[in-house]
């Protein structure tokens, strides 16, 4: 028996034949996310092994989604829009509401997204590099003083020995506070009315050769104490008249920390945000 001939019209790419009647099917139209997938894809310059490879699947994976036999698994999403560098609204078609480029910045996207991928690093750096420039022209100037624990006696003395290191603290630049070094605490009245008790002052450190000029208000180690004084004529004088002057013998260990600039308003004490900007742009103090 001769076989049934079934005469087959043209056919156009991906069309399909019903076997039993020999009519021309339509090809389901393929899903809007596998779509958008080759529509990138092929937009960026990307074969689908290299695709593939990004995403941690198999290139069969890849021609799967755009042909429409299967869709990647929503977790993969986030990185084949990284891959495609795209968003999840550029992926599904949507406008994304809280994006809105000005017709400038549109054109600016559209030129980088067909950057090489070298290319797209050198503009990276160049951006971040102008960030940085501009972040430094804005930031309010700061400074980075060491302030001591241990108080600065306006008084009869603390016991307590100095300490030798300190907490760093940052401020807003000035004249007293670029001139100083380092910031005590004030522990009694003995200078008032000029310091007053929990009052910090800063202090420019003189570690070479000590000097201070009579009349001249300084930081002191005495043994285990330390003082905020004036240095007279015949030893450590007090603004307050109800001190009388601290003598010395010429043996005794007096110690000069350095001059007393001014007291530290604590409005100059610098913002957390200030702060970590200027750990921003310098690391290497943080």
């Amino acid at each position: 028996m001769p076989r049934r001939s079934i005469d087959r019209p043209a056919k156009g790419p991906g069309s399909m034949i019903n076997l039993k009647t020999g009519e021309t099917l339509e090809h389901p139209s393929l899903p809007l996310l596998c779509e958008r997938i080759r529509f990138y894809r092929e937009k960026a310059g990307i074969e689908q092994k290299s695709l593939a490879k990004q995403i941690g699947v198999t290139a069969n994976a890849v021609s799967n989604w755009e042909n429409g036999r299967g869709r990647p698994d929503v977790n993969l999403l986030p990185e084949i829009c990284s891959a495609l560098r795209i968003s999840l609204y550029d992926l599904y078609d949507l406008r994304e509401p809280s994006v809105r480029c000005t017709a400038g910045e549109q054109l600016l996207l559209d030129r980088y997204r067909r950057l090489s991928a070298g290319h797209r690093t050198a503009v990276d750096q160049m951006v971040g590099t102008l960030l940085e420039v501009q972040l430094a022209e804005s930031a309010p100037r700061i400074s980075r003083l060491t302030c001591f624990q241990k108080s600065l006696s306006a008084g009869y003395g603390d016991p307590t020995e100095f300490e030798g290191e300190g907490k760093p603290l940052y401020l807003y630049s000035s004249r007293d506070v670029d001139r100083a070094d380092c910031i005590f605490t004030v522990n009694g009245d003995s200078m008032e009315p000029r310091f007053h008790n929990g009052d910090m002052v800063l202090v420019s450190r003189i570690p070479d050769a000590p000097s201070l000029q009579h009349g001249e208000i300084g930081a002191f180690i005495v043994g285990n104490e330390t003082y905020i004084k004036v240095y007279g004529e015949d030893g450590l004088e007090s603004l307050n008249p109800g001190y009388a002057p601290l003598h010395f013998h010429e043996t005794d260990a007096v110690y000069l920390i350095g001059r007393v600039t001014g007291t530290l308003d604590p409005s100059q004490i610098a913002s957390a945000e200030d702060v970590d900007r200027y750990l921003l742009l310098h690391p290497e103090e943080a």
